[in-house]
């Protein structure tokens, strides 16, 4: 392989700067397209035995012999058990489970720090396995970077050659790696930070050295190895801040490894569950939550606070009544063909309130032809799709009707009932809303008020 004319020797190193924008909604689903993903990474049947005979052991690890019946008879402790994934160019895929579980095993075959009793590791189609040495070299030096959980910086370097050694060893010369190292640094939020040395700094300012440097570089691939785990809580929480602003200018593909399920949700666009050694769940982030394929996964998410994790858009109904008429007339004749006495009034201009068959058959009574304006609306709001549930409880309970979900650009995505807000909360601990279906009120349902009249 021509390393020089490889896709993974950077021809050039771009320097993306965040902008401002709007907290990704973690719960929105890969970022990379659902309908057309790209794969740039795989695993296939990748299996680690650690001891001298691995490849005697396997035999037994294929006979589904259990991680410590095998540590007992032989002395060898199984790491990984057949692990197939797929990982998606532009996407955070997490990793995660307990102490023991295997997953930083697992990241340190992406990069072969560690090698496979057996199995493949294919990245953009090339088996990492059948590398040389020299090839193995430059795929590190330019394909991937790593971020360390205990930061990993050299204390006898300043801050900004900590930052630039990647470029050091890719043969940058001075003036450029040290002009773009203090790029990334300004832009992790360290400008001015420069000379001081890795003593000098906070935790968290460690670590956002780290992944300056493991940005400097212009990897595509980002292993990032319990990156947060050492810092406290609520610099934790600013570092997860960085990560999701970043990844929406940069679009890197991030492998990151973590025993927290709050941050695995907060991050990732999907996340896999490992125990001792095998892959339990695949999915994304609400998939885990709502359908946890085992009792380990299930252990894992039962205390997540569901209204303070998941957004409408994961719980929302399609909008089944919408009202599209330009005048009173018009609307009601839509309104007496729908199951209940309401609508949802859509007009080009996107949706603008809810109208009722009351207030429609009032209108006409004065004049069937006029246009539907504001004075025919429910005064009912309309909520965001990215809202978390948490936030959209108290206007749920105190109206008759389905809240409509609105995006940015104005078009109706949606409806949220009290129903639906109990059902998905209902499963979960800690929920602010108990189901008393008796107290629901609910629209007066069409076919319900003709049999009584009967």
């Amino acid at each position: 392989m021509d390393w020089q004319s490889s896709p993974w020797r950077s021809s050039s190193i771009a320097y993306p700067r965040p902008t401002p924008s709007a907290r990704r909604n973690i719960w929105e689903g890969p970022t990379v397209s659902d309908t057309n993903p790209q794969t740039l990474i795989e695993i296939k049947g990748l299996y680690k035995v650690f001891g001298e005979r691995s490849h005697e052991v396997m035999n037994k690890v294929r006979e589904g012999l259990s991680k410590d019946d095998i540590l007992s008879q032989t002395g060898h402790t199984v790491g990984l058990r057949d692990i197939n994934l797929s990982i998606n160019k532009g996407e955070i895929f997490v990793i995660m489970g307990l102490s023991g579980s295997g997953k930083s095993t697992l990241i340190r075959h992406f990069n072969r720090l560690i090698d496979p009793t057996e199995g493949q590791i294919l990245v953009e189609g090339t088996d990492v396995m059948r590398l040389s040495i020299k090839e193995l070299e430059q795929f590190r030096r330019h394909k991937m970077s790593m971020v360390f959980q205990r930061f990993g910086l050299m204390p006898h370097n300043s801050v900004i050659d900590n930052v630039a050694y990647g470029l050091k060893v890719q043969g940058i010369d001075k003036k450029e790696r040290l002009q773009k190292a203090a790029q990334w640094l300004d832009t992790v939020g360290l400008g001015g930070y420069e000379e001081q040395y890795p003593s000098q700094l906070s935790g968290g300012q460690q670590q956002r050295v780290g992944l300056a440097r493991a940005l400097c570089t212009d990897a595509e691939i980002l292993l990032m190895d319990e990156a947060f785990s050492a810092l406290d809580p609520l610099i934790r929480s600013e570092m997860q801040d960085q990560l999701i602003e970043l990844q929406e200018s940069l679009h890197k593909t991030i492998i990151f490894i973590t025993h927290d399920l709050d941050e695995a949700l907060r991050l990732g666009d999907r996340i896999a569950i490992l125990k001792d050694g095998e892959l339990v769940q695949e999915g994304t982030p609400v998939d885990i939550l709502l359908h946890p394929a085992t009792d380990y996964v299930e252990a894992f998410v039962k205390d997540v606070n569901r209204a303070r994790a998941l957004t409408v858009e994961t719980v929302m109904q399609p909008p089944a009544y919408r009202i599209t008429a330009n005048t009173i007339g018009e609307a009601l004749k839509q309104m007496k063909k729908l199951p209940h006495d309401f609508g949802y009034y859509v007009s080009d201009e996107g949706y603008q309130g809810i109208i009722t068959q009351e207030t429609l058959e009032q209108a006409a009574r004065e004049n069937s032809q006029q246009p539907i304006d504001e004075e025919h609306y429910e005064e009912v709001p309309h909520i965001s799709p990215d809202s978390l549930l948490e936030a959209v409880i108290p206007d749920t309970l105190d109206n008759d009707y389905p809240l409509p979900v609105v995006d940015e650009e104005g078009e109706l995505m949606g409806e949220l009932s009290r129903s639906d807000l109990v059902e998905v909360l209902s499963d979960g601990s800690n929920s602010s809303v108990e189901e008393n279906p008796e107290e629901e009120r609910k629209p007066r349902d069409k076919d319900q008020e003709d049999a009584r009249s009967a």
